[in-house]
C-alpha cells in the first residue's frame, strides 16, 4: 500500500511540475500572415510570430478530406516561416499550428482557399476514354519538361493536376533529375537551339549513313547550354552558363550520392587512321563537373578505342556512341547506354576500364528475344534489377513500323557466372511505340511507369505490360520520371 502512495505522489508531482513549466514558459502566437510565392496557386507560404522562442508543426488538410498533412517540427525561435507545397488549386485547406511542449499547444482552426491556377498551366493531362486509375501510381508524382518556350517543369499527380511547377521565361528545359539531398537538376537550352546538318540532296544514289539521323550537328537534339539547381520551394540555388564554359551536355545529367553532378557530354577524336581522310569523329564522355562548369574528371571511350578495328566508324563518324544514359551502380560505377551498339556498359570510374558490357555481343549469356534495341535510361533498381527502356528501333524481328514495340525490360545480373536473367518485361501497345527518347521507373507500389515520347503519353503498366494509367502530354516528352513521397520530407509527412 505504501509503495503505491509512493507511486501516486510522484505521479502528481511529475504532473504539478510539467504543468508549471508550460505556464512558466508560457509560448503565444503574436501573429500569422499567409503569402502564395509567385502568385502560385499549389504553395502557400504561413508566416508566424511568437511571444518566445519555441518549436513548432503545422497540420493541415483539405476541407471535408480525412488525410492529413503535417509539416517537420521546426527548430525552436520566434519567427517562423512555414512552406507548404503540393497544394491543389481552388481548394479550402484548414490547419493548425502547433507549438511542440511537453503538453503541445494547439492553435484554433483556420482555413485558406488557393488561387485558381494560371490558364497556362490548365491542361487535359487525363483522358476519360484511356485508363486513368489514380491508384496505379501509389503516393508517387511524375515529373515532366517542356523544351519549348518558356521552358517549363511540372509535377503532376495521378488525378492529372499540376501539384509542383517551375518556369524559365527564356529557356527551355530540356530535361530534370531529382538530387539525394533533395534539389532537381535541370539542363536547359533556348528552344530553336537543335542543330543537325541539312540533308544534302544527293549521296551518289546511296542511302545516307544511318548515323546521319542521329545527330550530326555538335549540340544535336538533347543538347543544353545551361545547368541550374533548384530548390523544391521554386528557388534557383545556381546557375551555370555552360556555353561560356565549351561544354556541350546532353541527354542526362545526375548527382550521385556524394552530391557529385556527373554529365554526359560530347567528345571527338582526329580521323588519324592511314587510309582515311581527316576528319573530326564525334562521341561521348561522361564527366564530373562542378556548378562552376569545372570539369573535375572526364571518361572518354575513345581514350582506349581502335579505330582501325571499328567496322561502323565510317557510318556513326558524326555520333558513334549517342551516350544518353548516366546512372550509378550500388558500387559507386557508372552505367552508361550506347544504343548503337544496343549495349549498357558498366564503367570503373577509377580506371576507366569497361567492367561489362550487357546486351548483344555483350559481356553476359542472356536469351536473345532478351536482347534491346536502341535504349534508354538503364538504371538498378530498389530491387537490385537492372531496369531499361528498350525502344525496339532497329530490331531484326521488326521489319514493318507496324510490328514494332517498346518495352520495359529488366535484369537479374550474376556477374559470378555472368548471366543475365529476365527478372520481368512490360511491352507497350503497339500504338505507343517509340523510336527514340523513353525511360522506364519502377514507382514505390511496384509499378512502372514508362514515357513514350513521340506518343506524348507517360504510362503505368504492372510488370506485365497491362496498362493502368496513362497522362496525355501536349508536348513530346523526353522523359517522365518519378517523385516519391519521400522526396518531400523536408516539407510534409503523411499524419494519418
Amino acid at each position: 500500500m505504501k509503495l503505491k502512495i509512493i507511486a501516486f505522489l510522484i505521479i502528481i508531482v511529475v504532473i504539478a511540475l510539467g504543468v508549471y513549466y508550460n505556464l512558466s514558459q508560457r509560448v503565444e502566437i503574436q501573429e500569422i500572415s499567409l503569402n502564395s510565392p509567385d502568385n502560385q496557386s499549389i504553395k502557400e507560404d504561413i508566416h508566424i510570430k511568437l511571444s518566445a522562442p519555441a518549436p513548432l508543426y503545422i497540420e493541415y488538410w483539405k476541407d471535408g478530406d480525412s488525410e492529413r498533412f503535417r509539416t517537420p517540427l521546426t527548430d525552436s525561435k520566434d519567427d517562423h516561416l512555414i512552406n507548404l507545397l503540393l497544394l491543389e488549386p481552388s481548394t479550402k485547406y484548414n490547419y493548425q499550428i502547433v507549438i511542440d511542449k511537453w503538453f503541445p499547444v494547439k492553435s484554433k482552426q483556420m482555413s485558406f482557399e488557393t488561387r485558381k491556377q494560371s490558364p497556362w498551366m490548365v491542361h487535359k493531362w487525363i483522358k476519360e476514354k484511356n485508363p486513368h486509375d489514380p491508384k496505379a501510381l501509389g503516393d508517387d508524382l511524375i515529373m515532366l519538361c517542356f523544351r519549348g518556350y518558356p521552358g517549363n517543369i511540372s509535377i503532376v499527380d495521378g488525378n492529372g493536376t499540376v501539384r509542383w511547377y517551375w518556369q524559365d521565361d527564356k529557356m527551355g528545359v530540356r530535361l530534370a533529375s531529382l538530387t539525394p539531398r533533395g534539389t532537381i537538376l535541370a539542363l536547359l537550352a533556348p528552344a530553336n537551339k537543335d542543330e543537325f546538318k541539312k540533308e544534302p540532296n544527293k549521296n551518289n544514289g546511296k542511302p545516307l549513313p544511318q548515323g546521319y539521323y542521329l545527330r550530326s550537328g555538335r549540340l544535336g537534339f538533347m543538347g543544353g547550354t545551361e545547368l541550374v539547381e533548384i530548390s523544391q520551394t521554386g528557388k534557383v540555388l545556381w546557375r551555370c552558363n555552360l556555353e561560356e564554359k565549351g561544354v556541350v551536355m546532353h541527354h542526362d545529367v545526375q548527382m550521385n550520392n556524394l552530391n557529385e553532378i556527373y554529365a554526359v557530354v560530347r567528345d571527338y577524336k582526329i580521323d588519324d587512321r592511314p587510309n582515311s581522310k581527316k576528319d573530326t569523329l564525334w562521341g561521348d564522355a561522361i564527366v564530373q563537373i562542378d556548378s562552376l562548369g569545372t570539369i573535375k574528371h572526364k571518361w572518354s571511350p575513345w581514350t582506349d578505342w581502335d579505330l582501325n578495328k571499328d567496322t561502323r566508324l565510317d557510318s556513326f563518324k558524326h555520333d558513334r556512341f549517342h551516350f544518353n544514359t548516366i546512372a550509378f551502380d550500388k558500387d559507386g560505377s557508372y552505367l552508361t547506354s550506347s544504343p548503337i551498339e544496343n549495349q549498357i556498359w558498366k564503367i570503373d570510374p577509377k580506371s576507366g576500364k569497361i567492367i561489362w558490357k550487357l546486351g548483344k555481343n555483350g559481356s553476359f549469356k542472356m536469351d536473345p528475344k532478351d536482347y534491346f534495341y536502341f535504349q534508354h535510361a538503364p538504371h538498378i533498381t530498389k530491387d537490385g534489377d537492372l531496369l531499361l527502356f528498350d525502344n525496339g528501333d532497329y530490331a531484326p524481328q521488326d521489319t514493318a513500323k507496324l510490328q514494332k514495340r517498346s518495352r520495359a525490360i529488366a535484369f537479374r545480373l550474376d556477374t559470378k557466372n555472368m548471366v543475365a536473367t529476365r527478372s520481368y518485361q512490360a511491352p507497350l501497345p503497339i500504338k505507343q511505340y517509340t523510336a527514340r527518347m523513353g525511360s522506364a521507373f519502377l514507382l514505390s507500389n511496384g509499378n512502372i511507369l514508362q514515357t513514350s515520347s513521340k506518343t506524348g503519353s507517360a504510362i503505368v503498366t504492372d510488370k506485365q505490360g497491362k496498362v493502368l494509367w496513362e497522362l496525355n502530354s501536349h508536348f513530346i516528352p523526353y522523359r517522365a520520371v518519378e517523385v516519391p513521397e519521400s522526396f518531400w520530407a523536408k516539407f510534409r509527412i503523411k499524419s494519418n
